[in-house]
């Protein structure tokens, strides 16, 4: 009744399609911002066509492992592989202009400049290409065309796309970030805390978005302390502790209790000898 119409949260997908390997993530050593170990030797692979979920309380690794893999901060050590490329020293752009979809975990400070409009803010990362700018003049006739296309079609609730994004909603400025991402050619979306606040008619919308991706043959991997969401989309599900995979889980074959266990530090089988 909130949202004016039938909501269902239950992600509706076929069993995933796994194709060749995308992303290769092996041994990898990130340091965090005091310099202590956040991410600890740590090995993971998406292939195309499924969604692999991080699942770990918040502070174990994650956030560093997402910088890492964007281009937002350099390991230590270890490999990042993006289609048998290595990418550790690549920065933000270059990953973007090969196929990366990044979809930051802080929304307004990392995925939305706040004051700029909805226009400005669908080209936030592809304003410098063409058709956006020709040598140093932007075309904003193709940008606004091209913000008004994207925003019906990411249903993006907005009295105009000239207004800035501090004035939609939670639920609006992260579907204009999916609708920036998400509308290119990618190969691999890395998705943090996709649906964190949002209203269930906004995470409806994003799940199905981010299905939708991977039935297309991307890889997609989802960061998320949620649950039930990381169960909902997940077709394999990697678990962080203190910095490291503790386990690599079937998403049908497991439950939120196991999770649980291995993100607290555990395992199953601790709970059966206590």
């Amino acid at each position: 009744m909130m949202v004016g119409r039938p909501v269902d949260l239950v992600v509706e997908k076929a069993p995933a399609q796994a194709g060749e390997p995308v992303l290769e993530i092996k041994d990898l050593l990130v340091v965090d911002d005091r310099a202590h170990p956040a991410v600890n030797g740590v090995s993971i692979t998406v292939h195309s066509g499924e969604i692999v979920g991080v699942a770990g309380v918040q502070g174990n690794g994650q956030t560093e492992l997402v910088e890492a893999v964007t281009g937002l901060r350099v390991p230590i050590s270890g490999s990042i592989l993006i289609d048998g490329a290595e990418t550790l020293d690549k920065p933000p752009r270059w990953l973007h202009r090969n196929g990366v979809a990044h979809v930051p975990e802080d929304r307004q400070k990392s995925g939305l400049v706040m004051d700029f409009t909805i226009a400005e803010n669908m080209v936030l990362d592809s304003y410098y290409d063409p058709p956006y700018s020709k040598g140093v003049r932007m075309q904003w006739d193709v940008v606004q065309s091209d913000a008004a296309e994207l925003a019906e079609r990411f249903d993006v609730r907005t009295p105009s796309i000239d207004v800035p994004a501090s004035t939609l909603s939670g639920g609006n400025q992260q579907k204009v970030i999916v609708a920036r991402e998400f509308s290119r050619d990618v190969k691999l979306i890395v998705a943090s805390q996709p649906t964190r606040g949002l209203d269930v008619g906004s995470i409806e919308y994003i799940h199905g978005q981010m299905v939708r991706q991977r039935d297309a043959g991307v890889a997609v991997l989802l960061v998320s302390t949620e649950l039930d969401e990381v169960l909902a989309l997940s077709d394999r599900i990697a678990v962080m502790f203190a910095g490291k995979v503790v386990a690599v889980l079937d998403a049908a074959s497991t439950n939120a209790t196991e999770l649980g266990l291995y993100m607290a530090g555990g395992s199953p089988e601790q709970k059966e000898t206590a």
